[in-house]
């Protein structure tokens, strides 16, 4: 071992050098620590596109048929598609693709452009323009909500100014992936025709529009080339003004004309008069921002915060823009609570090695080694594109523990030697040299915990990708600093201590003498101890099958989401007065900090009945609930607004679902026949919601809108010379706010649109004054002659296909305490009982579905990482036994941390709790590294009997077991105390390491002594002094 001790050897003799090698080491993670990005977790997004595609006026099914089919059909080609959903309602359809983790983002967004130009060709003639696609995740909660009203501006005008201003130069800042304007009134022109009028006149709407079609225009006229010089023509083709079009002459009637103000109201209006949205109680509209996927949160808003001051001076005075909900907020709090809770492990940990060493310059070069590996660290994560996040900040602090275990183990045998009487430099070079093995061994093992880790799949494997490297590369350094730079300080600076004969013992005496005692006991009731380990072994795997378990703990965000619905054919003006009844609820909780919420087909809103919520809860530490409470306490309140629902859900940093959902988890149901689907989803919904495990359980499936039929005779038509689309054109023109025409500016297009006057657009009886012109004799037919009305039916408001088949959604909140686990069982459970049949077909969506994927795995995780560190043992060691001495540890740390988890605190176990159980794993069998290889090299050296050299072992290297697993356990306890904004995420893990550390060190000590000797009965049966072990060349020589 004389060729490893060398590497310390040197620099104990060059001080200078390895002094300088280290200050340029904290030099560079200083320079990387300010350029690392922030966020709040990892990146682990699917690349996602959302599709839009508009034809104003066309039926669910009509948009589902001849819009949305066409276009997946398309789509379903494109390689590397994870998930393909759409949602079809009266005149607009949502499509979102979502793609593999590998696939980039931009080749995704060229191949479905490339698909969108495709199916061009079997797209409806009269859609105004063809589908647009973002690149943005429409389930993600927004990064930014501006609120934009003012008190003096019309609704129309302050849109204008809105989209124009704001939204534009908003969408081209990098990293934002869509700006939706909620409750945007784009300014038009209304043309409203009086239909009675109209018959008297011998006129109908369709010479309405074309007269309109061809009076405003905006087309290329030339230009004059002259001799001399060239002119450009230019006319006064378009109309801007009411006014100018109230005067349009539509025909002749006895040499008289007729003009559009005799037939009809020209007004200033807007596109859309469906449509509101309110920023607390004042109206307005409202910018949301989503980001694109995979781009860092926090450098996205920082950019539009630069930009908004800017903006704001280009708006007109009477304009406010207010930031309404900020997400980074909670992130830059939730990291600056773990670079605090990474203080408080530091300095913990330092105070026990000052209680331990009680010698400043042991506790100062312990210090030392654990401020170097950490700020080396950061150049580390700076080299591997990481950015620093929940999940990395808490790699570092639950390293901190780990970092310290090498420096103590060689601060403490250098001191061990000291106090034996050799010189500063000998002890140095001894002590370095003896343990030298032993810290790289304990390294390589714990290194090898982590591995499994690497090679999870899907988003799980993403995030804890990071995770993972980040501890490993930290405790890497640890290594080589502890066997560099801990010596060559120990060699300048570390004094024998001075003995005091009369003074009491120390604390670390009094514990050893204890422990003594303790050990002799165990070792004379071996069978008892054996007896004891065998029950830890069935406890711990019982414990593990029995827990609940879940996913991702709910992160308190301060930010909800809500989705209203009302009955499906719920009238405008009702839909509002509802919202502004919820509203006021909303306003007096006293969490509430702001909140903004809208009405109609705005946004990712595709009908009348539904509606969003917005809602920006006050600091933690101004509230006196969490989220989660919050929603459960206003769920009742809102209740007593009749004839509406609420779903509200806490936004998540780790969004998995596509399409804006209602809930927390998605589960979809899919089948071929749309009808069977109805009535079974129907069935699962009743069922679950007799379980009180579900809450707010909802599914999208709006079967109750009212559907007016016209049943038109073809052949009655036909003997006028008319035909269905005559027919389907003169309704198109009446009932539906029609895009006719449009006038352009510099800076927009709007649109002129022709509907029937209000009074007669929401009655079927209005169809009586319809006449269409026959183009056989000229005379006007009455629409009664060829077409008669249906009394009223019910049909679907909108139309979901999941991968192109007909698809329900249900979405559902669980109640506290209940785990995602049992939640899946109970659906699987609640399906069977209603024997839904084999036509359809039920899986999980979002964070439900990876967790079932997460869920198969983690059993073979955890199994991973046992054989991986049982092999690196097995190559350190030689030998196939010493192995299973060291990893016999292991199951009573698996209890404490089941324990502790489950029985006293009533947590799930989830992903994070998982990894805490993988640390585990690499803390806890330092203990046994420490004990075999002290004994193994007294056993081979010294020719002792087992019995003899596990009980030395015990006794000599009893402090540093110790002070290690304190250090560990103080390194984690900040986190499983878990205060602060994401303490959520933190506490299940470190609640697992400090449940596992302190169960397994009150039994390791007395249960580990007695596996190594049973085993070394076992399998080495032959005297002590016989021929050396060939293992031994690999051992310390001394």
């Amino acid at each position: 071992m004389k060729g490893r001790g060398s590497v310390s050897a040197w620099c104990i003799d060059h001080p200078v050098a390895t002094l300088l090698l280290t200050f340029a080491a904290v030099l560079l993670g200083l320079i990387a620590f300010p350029r690392l990005p922030v966020a709040p977790l990892p990146e682990a997004e699917f690349p996602t596109i959302q599709v839009t595609a508009s034809l104003p006026g066309a039926s669910p099914e009509t948009m589902a048929s001849s819009v949305a089919t066409p276009l997946e059909v398309q789509f379903s080609a494109i390689p590397g598609m994870t998930q393909m959903t759409s949602s079809s309602a009266l005149g607009s359809t949502n499509l979102t693709l979502q793609f593999t983790l590998s696939k980039s983002i931009d080749t995704a967004a060229q191949e479905v452009q490339a698909a969108i130009n495709t199916a061009a060709g079997r797209l409806p003639a009269d859609m105004p323009n063809l589908p647009t696609w973002r690149k943005v995740n429409p389930a993600d909660s927004p990064v930014l909500i501006l609120s934009v009203s003012s008190n003096l501006m019309p609704g129309t005008e302050l849109s204008d100014i809105t989209e124009s201003l704001l939204a534009r130069q908003l969408s081209q800042i990098d990293g934002v992936g869509l700006v939706n304007i909620t409750g945007q009134q784009r300014p038009a022109i209304r043309v409203q025709a009086a239909p009675e009028k109209l018959a008297a006149l011998r006129l109908t709407l369709a010479d309405v529009r074309v007269a309109l079609q061809q009076t405003s225009l905006n087309l290329a006229k030339g230009a004059l080339y002259g001799k001399d010089n060239v002119s450009t023509l230019s006319a006064n083709d378009q109309l801007f003004q009411p006014e100018d079009y109230a005067q349009l002459i539509v025909s002749y009637k006895d040499g008289a004309p007729v003009h559009l103000k005799d037939v009809a109201t020209v007004i200033n209006g807007a596109e859309n008069a469906y449509v509101k949205a309110w920023s607390g109680d004042q109206q307005g509209v409202n910018l949301v921002v989503f980001r694109q996927p995979g781009a860092n949160i926090v450098e996205t808003v920082d950019r539009i915060q630069r930009e908004l001051p800017r903006l704001q001076e280009m708006l007109p005075a009477s304009v406010e823009v207010s930031v309404l909900n900020d997400r980074t907020k909670t992130i830059r709090a939730s990291l600056h609570e773990v670079e605090m809770t990474l203080l408080i492990a530091v300095l913990l940990v330092v105070a026990v090695m000052a209680l331990f060493l009680r010698q400043l310059s042991a506790t100062l070069i312990v210090s030392s080694v654990l401020g170097v590996s950490l700020v080396a660290s950061f150049a580390m994560m700076y080299l591997f594109g990481f950015s620093l996040n929940n999940l990395t900040l808490v790699a570092i602090v639950v390293a901190v523990g780990f970092v310290v275990d090498d420096a103590i183990v060689v601060v403490e045998n250098i001191h061990r030697h000291l106090e034996a009487g050799d010189g500063m430099r000998e002890a140095a070079i001894k002590g370095a040299g003896e343990i030298g093995f032993t810290v790289v061994s304990i390294s390589f093992s714990l290194v090898a915990a982590f591995i499994p880790l690497l090679f999870m799949g899907g988003v799980v494997g993403r995030l804890f990708k990071e995770f993972a490297l980040t501890a490993t590369a930290t405790i890497l350094i640890s290594v080589v600093v502890s066997l560099t730079l801990a010596p060559t300080l120990a060699a300048l600076f570390m004094r024998a201590p001075k003995h005091d004969p009369d003074a009491k013992p120390g604390f670390g005496e009094r514990l050893l003498a204890l422990y003594e005692r303790g050990l002799r006991k165990a070792l004379a009731h071996q069978r008892v101890m054996m007896g004891i380990f065998g029950m830890t072994l069935v406890l711990a795997v019982a414990g593990y099958i029995v827990i609940p378990k879940g996913f991702f703990p709910v992160q308190d965000t301060a930010f909800v989401l809500g989705t209203s619905e009302a009955a499906a054919d719920i009238s405008y003006p009702d839909m509002v007065e509802k919202h502004l009844a919820m509203a006021k609820i909303v306003s007096e909780d006293p969490a509430v900090q702001a909140f903004s919420h809208s009405v109609g087909v705005t946004g990712s809103n595709q009908t009348i009945a539904n509606g969003r919520f917005w809602i920006a809860l006050k600091d933690r530490s101004d509230r006196d609930v969490s989220v989660s409470e919050f929603i459960d306490r206003i769920r009742p309140k809102l209740a007593t607004v009749p004839g509406i629902v609420l779903y509200l859900r806490a936004g998540q940093d780790i969004n998995l679902s596509s399409g804006p959902s209602r809930s927390q988890y998605q589960y979809v149901l899919k089948s071929n026949d749309g009808q069977l689907l109805n009535t079974w989803t129907q069935r699962l919904t009743e069922k679950l919601r007799e379980n009180p495990a579900f809450r707010d359980l909802s599914n999208d499936l709006q079967l109750g809108g009212s559907i007016t039929h016209i049943s038109i005779d073809r052949s009655a038509a036909a003997r006028f010379g008319l035909t269905t689309s005559d027919v389907d054109q003169a309704l198109y023109d009446a009932f539906d706010q029609r895009q006719i025409s449009e006038y352009q500016t510099d800076i927009n297009q709007y649109k002129v649109i022709l509907e029937l006057d209000t009074e007669q657009r929401g009655k079927a009886e209005s169809l009586n004054y319809f006449y269409l012109r026959s183009p056989l004799s000229g005379e006007m037919v009455p629409l009664s002659a060829l077409a008669k009305v249906d009394p009223p039916s019910v049909g679907p408001l909108s139309i979901s296909h999941d991968g192109m088949f007909p698809a329900a959604n249900l979405s559902f909140n669980l109640a506290p305490g209940v785990a995602l686990g049992d939640a899946v069982l109970m659906l699987d459970k609640a399906k069977s009982d209603i024997a839904m049949p084999a036509a359809i077909v039920g899986s999980f969506q979002g964070a439900a579905q990876a967790f079932q994927s997460s869920l198969a795995n983690q059993p073979w995780l955890v199994l991973a990482a046992l054989v991986a560190v049982y092999i690196i043992l097995g190559v350190l060691y030689e030998s196939f036994v010493h192995p299973l001495t060291i990893i016999s540890t292991l199951p009573s740390a698996g209890i404490g941390a089941l324990l502790l988890l489950l029985w006293l605190l009533g947590q799930d176990f989830s992903i994070m709790a998982l990894i805490g159980i993988v640390l585990l794993i690499g803390i806890v069998k330092k203990n046994g590294i420490l004990l075999v290889d002290f004994a193994l090299d007294a056993q081979r050296n010294r020719g002792l009997s087992p019995q003899d050299a596990i009980y030395e072992a015990c006794l000599t290297r009893f402090r540093p077991i110790i002070m290690t697993t304190i250090a560990a356990l103080l390194g984690a306890l900040p986190l499983m105390l878990g205060y602060g904004v994401g303490a959520e995420l933190r506490q299940p893990l470190g609640i697992a390491v400090v449940g596992g550390l302190v169960v397994s060190q009150a039994l390791t000590l007395f249960t580990t002594p007695v596996i190594y000797m049973q085993l070394e009965r076992l399998f080495h049966r032959r005297p002590p002094h016989s021929a050396p072990d060939p293992a031994a060349v690999l051992v310390i020589d001394k």
